[in-house]
């Protein structure tokens, strides 16, 4: 199982955000911290912000910030917003289509394995990823 580059963003953004609390963060800068293109960086925040886990404020002083406290924003509920979506096998897939479909054990237990990834990442808060990390914490520190 891999990451989609999306979902990798997507935390790193979350995580620059907690470690910068109460300050109305730039995209450059989350960019620039995060070795990101500021065009993908932006369709990340984008759904982040729709799906109500990031506010961005427009204009001058405008810019991104987390929209809930950190130990509130669970990272099982973010990797569903964004990998849920994607259907990890053939058969989970309405464009896929396997002959063993209607008789494969495989998709109950891989369901369930993915079930149990989930559950344990929410298990873990964006607080738990930030908090106490200094050297994460420096790393990310808006100018």
């Amino acid at each position: 199982m891999r990451l989609t580059t999306r979902t990798n963003l997507a935390m790193r953004t979350l995580m620059y955000c907690a470690s910068n609390p109460g300050k109305i963060v730039r995209k450059h800068e989350v960019a620039v911290a995060c070795g990101a293109s500021e065009n993908h960086l932006a369709q990340v925040i984008h759904l982040l912000a729709r799906q109500g886990v990031l506010k961005t404020l427009r204009g001058r002083a405008g810019g991104l910030m987390l929209a809930h406290p950190p130990s509130e924003i669970r990272v099982g509920s973010v990797f569903r917003m964004l990998e849920g979506v994607l259907p990890f096998t053939e058969c989970n897939s309405e464009t896929g289509h396997c002959p063993l479909v209607g008789c494969c054990r495989l998709k109950c237990i891989l369901s369930d394995a993915i079930e149990g990834f989930y559950t344990s990442l929410d298990a873990v808060s964006l607080e738990d990823l930030v908090g106490g990390n200094t050297q994460l914490q420096q790393l990310l520190k808006a100018a």
